[in-house]
Parts: C-alpha cells; sequence; structure tokens
C-alpha cells in the first residue's frame, strides 16, 4: 500500500468574503477565487491539472468552469455530497497525486444562496410546490413535510432523551462561535451572545433556537494542492494532507442508530493514516450547521465518549481563548454559526485550518497558539437521513 502522509500539501489558498453578493454569478466568484488562491501560491492557471468541484447547480459543474477560467485539466471531479465535499476533493486530490496522474488541483466552491433568496433547511415540499414524484429516498420522506431543520431537531431530541443533554448545552457551541466570529472582521454575526440569550431566542424546530441554526450568505473560496515537489517551491510553507477518511452514513433499511453518523467511521483511517491521536490535534474545524452537528462530530470523532458531548462543549472548552487545560479550539473564523454558510461550508474549513497552520493570525487573540495539527471534518445532508462525513488532519511543516 502506497503510504499517502504528506503525499500533498495546501499551497495557495482564497476566500471570497463576500456574504452578500447580488451583482455577481457563480461563476465569478469561483473565478477570482483560483486566480487568486493560485497567485496566494505562487502558481498560474497553466500549472493546474485537476479541477474539483461540487454545486447543487449545473451552472457550476467542472466542465463550465474549466470554460469559465479557460483551463484544460486532464483531472476533473464533480463529486458532490454536500457540505463534506470539500474534504473529499482532498482526498481524492491526495490520491491522484500520489498516483501521479496530477501535480496541481484546485479545489472551489460558491454559492449565491442568500441574494438568491434559498431558505436552506427549510419549506418542505412547499419548496416544489408539490411532492416529489421521482423515484428517490426522498419522495417518501418529504411527503410529510420533513425540513433540514426539523431532522436535525430530531437528533437533538433523542440526544436530549437519551444523555440528558441540555439547551444550555447546545447553546454553549453557539456562544463559542459567536466569540470566535467577533474577531474575524468579514464574519456576518458579531455581536456577542450568552447561553441565556441563545435559550430565550425565537424557537425553530425545537429543540433548536435560532441561534442554533446556521446562517444562510452568499459566498464561496478556493484551495490549491500540489505534489511534495511543487509545494517546497511554493510562497508558503506547505500545510501537508496528513490523513483523510470519507463515508456515508444513510437509514440503514431501517436499522440505523441516528446517535452514530458518517464521523464514526471516517476518522478511523484519517487517524491512522497521520499517525497522531485526538490528543495531538490542536485545532479543529467541524461543521456546524448546528449545534447538535458538533456535540454529535465530536463524540463521533473520538474526542469524547458517546452521550458526553454536552459536557464536553461546556465550560468554554471550544473557545480559542479558554482557560482549560484540555480545550480544543473549533471553527476560530466563527463558524456556519456566525461567520458563513452558502449551502456547503466543508470549503472554508479547510481555508481557515490552513491559516491557522501558517500562524497567519500571530500576535492576535484568533490564533490558536502553537499551532501545529489541525483537523477538518466536513458533513453534508442531513443527519436525520443520508449524510456524507469527510475528515482530514492537516499538519505544519
Amino acid at each position: 500500500m502506497v503510504d499517502l502522509k504528506h503525499g500533498a500539501a495546501i499551497v495557495g489558498i482564497h476566500e471570497h468574503v463576500t456574504r452578500y453578493a447580488p451583482d455577481k454569478s457563480e461563476l465569478q466568484i469561483q473565478g477570482e477565487s483560483v486566480i487568486k488562491a493560485l497567485a496566494d501560491a505562487g502558481l498560474s492557471k497553466q500549472d493546474v491539472d485537476g479541477l474539483f468541484t461540487a454545486s447543487s447547480s449545473i451552472r457550476n459543474s467542472g466542465m463550465n468552469l474549466a470554460d469559465y477560467l479557460n483551463m484544460y485539466p486532464k483531472y476533473v471531479d464533480n463529486t458532490t455530497v454536500g457540505g463534506g465535499s470539500f474534504e473529499f476533493h482532498l482526498s481524492h486530490a491526495l490520491t491522484a497525486i500520489a498516483a501521479g496522474r496530477i501535480d496541481v488541483a484546485v479545489i472551489t466552491y460558491s454559492s449565491l444562496a442568500r441574494s438568491g433568496g434559498v431558505s436552506v433547511g427549510t419549506g418542505g415540499v412547499g419548496r416544489y410546490g408539490h411532492p416529489r414524484l421521482d423515484p428517490s429516498p426522498d419522495s417518501f420522506e418529504e411527503l410529510y413535510g420533513l425540513t433540514t431543520v426539523g431532522l436535525y431537531a430530531m437528533i437533538a431530541q433523542r440526544h436530549m432523551h437519551l444523555y440528558g443533554t441540555t439547551s444550555e448545552q447546545l447553546a454553549e457551541v453557539a456562544v463559542a462561535m459567536r466569540r470566535h466570529a467577533s474577531m474575524n472582521p468579514e464574519a456576518l454575526f458579531r455581536d456577542p451572545v450568552t447561553v441565556e440569550d441563545i435559550v430565550n431566542s425565537r424557537m425553530i424546530s425545537s429543540p433548536l433556537h435560532l441561534p442554533d441554526c446556521c446562517v444562510i450568505t452568499d459566498g464561496g473560496g478556493a484551495v490549491v494542492v500540489a505534489s511534495p515537489e511543487v509545494a517546497r517551491n511554493c510562497r508558503h510553507t506547505p500545510v501537508w494532507v496528513l490523513g483523510v477518511g470519507e463515508a456515508i452514513a444513510h437509514q440503514g433499511a431501517g436499522k440505523r442508530d441516528l446517535m452514530y453518523i458518517a464521523a464514526k467511521q471516517s476518522h478511523e483511517p484519517a487517524f491512522a493514516m497521520a499517525g497522531v491521536t485526538q490528543k495531538d490535534i490542536d485545532m479543529a474545524m467541524i461543521y456546524d450547521s448546528f449545534t447538535i452537528t458538533v456535540v454529535e462530530t465530536l463524540e463521533d470523532l473520538g474526542f469524547c465518549e458517546k452521550g458526553e458531548g454536552g459536557q464536553f462543549v461546556s465550560g468554554g472548552r471550544l473557545q480559542v481563548d479558554s482557560e482549560m487545560s484540555d480545550k480544543l479550539p473549533i471553527n476560530t473564523d466563527g463558524g456556519g454559526l456566525s461567520s458563513n454558510h452558502p449551502g456547503m461550508r466543508g470549503i472554508f474549513l479547510l481555508l481557515e485550518a490552513t491559516r491557522q497552520l501558517r500562524h497567519q493570525f500571530e500576535g492576535t487573540p484568533r490564533q490558536v497558539a502553537n499551532c501545529q495539527l489541525a483537523l477538518c471534518h466536513g458533513t453534508g445532508g442531513s443527519l436525520g437521513a443520508r449524510h456524507s462525513g469527510g475528515t482530514a488532519i492537516l499538519g505544519r511543516d
């Protein structure tokens, strides 16, 4: 078996910091992001031979993006598994580079969810005006008016019932994300909130309050991944891909335990490949579509035992400036709960982890001290139904 550890590195990044861009197209946001990420790496379009993108729209296919950018990649990957797509892309890029098929890959995404009036997570059958009749699992469920937020609320209710998790514990996640957003000038919401503010806020789908749910924004970005030979000659110190894992969870023919998610499967190969343990991780970027997503993901990534997630996230442990000796700073950009969430947020996990591993915020409260190892976990779909889990462990050179 080929050892993929250190087989590729992130060498360039760019986040399109817009949160509302009705004057731009999705391809324009992607195009600008790709060019600037390549400039960050000290590379050009001519160096790119792999193009990776995901979208809920055919307009953003790899074929159309290559045309828009006037690029001729020899490897194109349109894998779309929701918000975790970009951790899957990183895994695929690593494999393609290690196999010698490509040397430089670009992973990119954009969405105009906010300016397009897309209410992600709401609407049920009303989104289509009638029940879907296509032969897919969705057509059996959406007849009953299920929504994304409703599915996550079901997970939260079950977690509370089995383990005594409280709304106050879920609120701790949102408080930590807002604390980090206050340090990010590009975050959508930056005003501080308290646990009390959250549990007394408007209920969206019991037990999830409004701040327990991600924001809806426009946005996009790009990540450049290169072979070791190319990476050593780029502008920045390489951020190495040390371990990756992919998984899909579904209803399991009606026998699935909803308290275990795809992260349970995807994290094991990632940690094994990287040769590290949970205690070695300095910070984590955890997909935070809802506060319960973070709680269950941390459990299934092995940072705490099943059922202990509520207690684990309490006491400020997730905050970058926590005084706890066993703190685990997560989502230091403010996450999907406070910074941005343009439909699929997994690419932003890679962007912020890279910034932290570059020590880009050195001398500011946002920087994780002596950050050497970061974990990214992207989730796509709905925890209460079908979803993806992509885990990546990144390391400073």
